[in-house]
């Protein structure tokens, strides 16, 4: 079956401090796209205007983590980030790539959501051949709906402006997202699960504490918030459903694994890689697994 969704777009991670954040991360070993200013729609057919944002990316060549700071607290804040900051920074953003925003939008609203409709999005980027406008297409699902974090579905229009190679080659030998990790409250945790069915039009299926919904391109894994503590031990908990964690896909764990802790990052085994904790990730836990 076709699927208008067909695997993670990119995770963000918010902050006011994009210095520190971006520090941590090429301390991790990845390779960050160079910072770019956001160009926002406020309504679906109105054109980009500057925002309050900036990021930097670790691109992988299919999905990225978006590393978003609010750069300018006076400019205009059309996507509302500030608000989210206001609540708590860290991570924030699930995008789900397609090819067909409309289609995607309309798959949304039939599972009973509330969007934004489509917006543009857009910004400078410096390429190999000179200063280039990357654009994108996007669908914010309405946070009320989504008391996990702010979720929505995106569409490249000039992909090749975005997953340069010359970005896509990383000191950790990063590949990709192969997982995203959900915890979800007790009394959230069915509702979220048929939620992400639906969205993701896959079968949720059970793998130890974890429900995950594959997209084959990426797992969804949802886990409920009674059963974090043998997921996330000791994690920090910043609200009662969340966006917790990401696993990524690296060519030699060993290596990726002396790289971060030779940048002074303490990190732990796990049965497949090793683990890097929240707290020391700008809110986002990091599970490095072998490819």
């Amino acid at each position: 079956m076709a699927r208008d969704i067909h695997g993670f777009h990119h995770t963000g991670i918010l902050t006011r401090d994009l210095d520190g954040l971006e520090h941590r991360y090429t301390g991790f070993g990845f390779t960050l796209s160079p910072r770019s200013r956001h160009l926002l729609s406020v309504r679906p057919g109105e054109p980009p205007v500057p925002g309050c944002t900036a990021n930097r990316c670790a691109l992988f060549g299919g999905s990225y983590i978006e590393l978003l700071g609010i750069v300018d607290a006076s400019a205009p804040d059309p996507w509302h980030t500030k608000a989210m900051a206001d609540q708590y920074e860290g991570f924030r953003l699930l995008n789900f790539d397609t090819d067909d925003a409309e289609a995607a939008d309309r798959l949304l609203t039939g599972a009973g959501l509330r969007t934004s409709g489509v917006l543009g999005l857009e910004r400078e980027v410096d390429t190999e051949d000179g200063l280039r406008t990357m654009r994108a297409r996007a669908v914010h699902v309405n946070p009320t709906s989504t008391p996990e974090g702010h979720v929505g579905v995106a569409q490249h229009l000039t992909r090749e402006y975005v997953h340069q190679p010359r970005y896509l080659d990383h000191p950790n030998g990063a590949r990709g997202i192969a997982a995203v990790l959900m915890v979800a409250a007790d009394d959230e945790a069915d509702a979220i699960v048929d939620r992400y069915a639906r969205i993701l039009q896959a079968r949720p299926e059970r793998d130890g504490p974890r429900t995950v919904v594959d997209m084959g391109n990426g797992r969804l894994e949802i886990v409920r918030a009674s059963d974090s503590e043998g997921v996330l031990p000791g994690e920090p908990a910043p609200a009662s459903s969340y966006l917790a964690a990401m696993t990524v896909v690296v060519d030699d764990v060993d290596t990726a694994r002396v790289i971060v802790e030779r940048g002074g990052t303490a990190t732990r085994t796990t049965g497949g890689g090793f683990f890097v904790s929240a707290r020391d990730a700008y809110g986002a836990a990091l599970f490095f697994t072998a490819r």
